[in-house]
This record gives structure tokens, sequence and C-alpha cells, in this order.
């Protein structure tokens, strides 16, 4: 299916790995330019260097800390014009509420929370004045389905499940649409590390890190592709009556629980 993004220019935060490097790919191959926007340089010029080989199309790399507002204000600017902005950028620590201390709340939230708020908030009323735009948010569904021990985590996400439908109920009347995606288990580099520890734990050996996934429907995590697909789409004019809505990829784990 033709996704009609041929030309669209796109800024993907975390664009350099897991699911952010995902959606950058198959943005790529329909032929979307790209800013890709991660802290690590090497990272992005891997990114850029692989996405211009494989695909006829330009990309542009900004390394940023996002968690720092001046830098949310300065890559909207260097983006100006963009058609899609993906945020997908950040990771926020694991931990209970006795766990986790108010800085780390604070080095988590600034970059998940306020980076997905301060880019929307450059970005969101250049493309109500232009008349057209998309946003997607890849968030994570400890929102929708809170759990104790990632607390920090699913009172940020369920702040930005809030964000993207109090703004997309609204903005397709300025003919930009506001959505966003909700990730259970995806396989990403972080994801094998995380079970790595967790095997070690509870296994007493790391490389048992797919035994702490099985509960999950059919045995394993989302592979990064399955999530990417529905970033793009929901990007793209074939979803031209989704905003406000925020998409669950999990196999049903949610709907299960």
């Amino acid at each position: 299916m033709d996704m009609q993004l041929t030309g669209n220019r796109a800024l993907i935060t975390g664009g350099s790995k897991g699911i952010g490097r995902g959606v950058a790919e198959l943005l790529a191959q329909e032929g979307c330019h790209l800013h890709l926007a991660a802290r690590t340089q090497a990272d992005l010029e891997t990114a850029k260097r692989e996405l211009e080989q494989a695909y006829s199309v330009e990309v542009a790399i900004h390394p940023t800390d996002l968690s720092k507002s001046e830098n949310c204000r300065a890559l909207a600017k260097a983006a100006d014009g963009i058609d899609i902005l993906v945020n997908c950028a950040g990771a926020i620590r694991a931990g209970s509420i006795e766990m986790v201390d108010e800085q780390s709340w604070l080095e988590g939230w600034n970059l998940k929370l306020f980076g997905f708020i301060n880019l929307t908030r450059e970005i969101y009323p250049a493309m109500c004045r232009r008349g057209s735009g998309v946003i997607v948010n890849v968030i994570g569904n400890a929102g929708e389905r809170p759990v104790a021990n990632y607390i920090s985590g699913s009172v940020a996400n369920a702040g930005l499940i809030a964000l993207t439908k109090a703004l997309g109920a609204m903005s397709l009347d300025s003919g930009v649409r506001v959505v966003g995606v909700s990730p259970g288990q995806i396989a990403t580099e972080r994801l094998q590390r995380q079970q790595r520890i967790k095997a070690q734990q509870v296994l007493g050996d790391p490389d048992k890190w797919r035994d702490m996934l099985k509960d999950l429907p059919q045995g394993r995590p989302g592979t990064v592709d399955e999530c990417a697909s529905v970033v793009v789409f929901l990007a793209s004019p074939r979803a031209g009556w989704v905003s406000g809505s925020v998409v669950t990829v999990d196999g049903g784990m949610h709907a299960r629980a």
C-alpha cells in the first residue's frame, strides 16, 4: 500500500536507535526526507549514512539533549516546515515510589514528558498556521496499564496520553492530526539489556533473558517493525480521519490483563 508520503519531511526524536530508528527506516522507504535527533553523534552519523545509502532521501542529523527546553526550541527552528513530528526520545528509570528519588523523576520527565511537550509546543502552532501536519507520540502502555514498580514512567506516560487525546480532539479543525502509539514490550537493544539484568537476578544466567518474556502473547516481544509500521500508517494520509487516539501495540497484553 502506498502511504502517500513521498516528499514529506519528518522529524524523529530518538531516531538513532530502537523504535525511532525503525520509524526512520520505514519513512525513508516511503520517500520521506528525515531529520533525526538523539544525544549521540556517532549513532546519528551511522543512521544517516545507512539510510542515505539505502534510499534516495535526505537525512539531517541533530545531536542534542531534548531534556533542555532551549534545545527543543533550537531543534524546532532547524527542522522548520516539517510535515511529521514523531516524538520518540526518552527512557524513564524503573522503580517503586520508595526507590526513585526526586532527581531521577526530574531527569526522566525532563526528557520523556517535557521533551515531548516542549517540542510539540514549538511545532504544533506552526502546523496549525500552515493548516497541515501530523504529530505522533510514541508513549508506552504503562500509561494505560500503570504499575507500581514503574511509577515514574507510568505517571509520565499517562500524562502523554492525556496530551495526545486533548490536543488531537481539536487539532483536525486546523488541519493537523495528533495521535499516539502505546507500545508494550518491543525487542529493542534496551529491552534486551533490561531482561538480561532480570535474568541474572532471577535465573542466575543473563543469556536466559528470553525466558523472562515467555508470558507475553506468542511468548515473545513485538518487533521494532511491527511497532514502527503502526507509527508510519498513523503519520500517513491513509489515517486521515484518526486524531486524538492512542493505538496500543502489545499483542493484546493490555486487554488480556
